[in-house]
């Protein structure tokens, strides 16, 4: 077994990329479907509730598997693609539309992104995701490899809790009352957090397997954590 992923991750066996797709899919999927808002036992939820949480599992298996560098890679081209998709869709919805469509009300409703909600989204998606790979990478170190469910779990609970402070603070801070703001950001918290713990089982899983699989097993040991840099 290898203490580094950068050698297997220059290689992008089918594996490490079917995760990354997995990872990316589950961003942009989320912002889409985030508009729709569900009641869940009578608690309001964003749609997005039922895959964004995925998206911090994968980002468990990167950094347990391929290591802390190679995660900060695949956070970063999420951010890029997310950009890419919501610059399109805007893109799209200003173009003149064709005389028979009657469409465009429903597209500006469903698709339509104002800026604040959509600044809250980018910035919450960093910091959580960021987090939740350092917490994870440094608890590895900490715990020597073992207590993998104390590591994603932990990770989450961090990254899961600031992804939902920041963006429901960026999103709607003057416009909800605080009560509820607050009732908003524990609920969302402790969601991600149940969903990211029920999948534990899953976790074990394909971290076991991608390790037996690929080789691959990081130590982030001598490495700067660093989020803005790529070669480090």
């Amino acid at each position: 077994m290898t203490d580094t992923a950068d050698q297997h991750d220059s290689g992008h066996s089918p594996w490490f990329t079917a995760i990354v797709a997995l990872f990316v899919t589950t961003l942009i999927v989320s912002n889409i479907i985030a508009v729709k808002l569900i009641d869940v036992a009578g608690t309001i939820l964003p749609a997005a509730i039922i895959i964004f949480p995925i998206s911090y599992i994968v980002g468990d298996v990167l950094t347990e598997v391929y290591g802390y560098r190679t995660a900060r890679r695949v956070i970063w081209l999420g951010f890029a693609c997310n950009l890419l998709a919501v610059a399109v869709i805007a893109l799209a919805g200003v173009l003149p539309a064709a005389g028979f469509w009657d469409g465009q009300p429903a597209y500006d409703r469903i698709l339509g992104y104002a800026p604040r909600i959509l600044g809250a989204s980018f910035v919450a998606y960093l910091v959580g995701e960021f987090a939740n790979a350092y917490v994870l990478a440094r608890m590895k170190v900490a715990t020597q490899g073992r207590w993998l469910w104390a590591r994603t779990i932990g990770s989450t609970v961090i990254g899961q809790g600031l992804d939902s402070a920041v963006f429901m603070t960026v999103a709607f801070a003057g416009i909800i009352p605080l009560e509820g703001l607050v009732t908003a950001v524990v609920t969302q918290w402790l969601v991600k957090t149940a969903y990211e713990a029920m999948a534990t089982p899953l976790t074990y899983a394909v971290v076991g397997f991608l390790k037996r699989r690929e080789g691959v097993d990081a130590d982030d040991r001598d490495i700067r954590f660093n989020p803005l840099s790529l070669a480090e």
